[in-house]
């Protein structure tokens, strides 16, 4: 058997970090279900993960229509991470609204604060290991 070819340019830009922030969403949507003990797993999880994962896309084609002209680098956390985790929460509270979700303050602080760490969080956490890893900087 022959190894896999390792990942385009491309998929290493984008289509990764694309993952990387569907993974993040989903963890915090997996613990706040499981927090809440909610019931219909599958219905449930994509009822509540969809206006995040909107908001999310949001935040993508912000940072990308505004680096349009210079390097578009989407898993930078800045300013990749702090335009997406914003329009993530935003976006996504927007549509829980109109799709009659709640949107308690207590849920909101609680989702900007899990999403921050998730969503930027991954970002400075490959930064550093890009940087000081595999960069070779101590």
């Amino acid at each position: 058997m022959t190894a896999p070819a390792p990942a385009s340019p491309a998929t290493r830009r984008y289509v990764l970090p694309a993952l990387a922030d569907v993974i993040a969403i989903g963890v915090f949507v997996a613990v706040g279900r499981t927090t809440h003990d909610e019931g219909n797993a599958v219905v449930g999880f994509l009822t509540t993960a969809w206006p995040f994962l909107v908001g999310g896309g949001v935040g993508w084609l912000a940072v990308f229509a505004v680096g349009r002209g210079r390097r578009f680098v989407p898993a930078a956390p800045v300013p990749a991470g702090v335009v997406i985790w914003p329009a993530t929460v935003i976006v996504g509270m927007l549509l829980r609204t109109a799709s009659g979700q709640g949107t308690a303050a207590a849920f909101v602080i609680v989702a900007a604060v899990a999403t921050g760490l998730l969503l930027v969080g991954w970002r400075i956490a490959a930064h550093l290991i890009a940087t000081h890893l595999i960069g070779g900087r101590r």
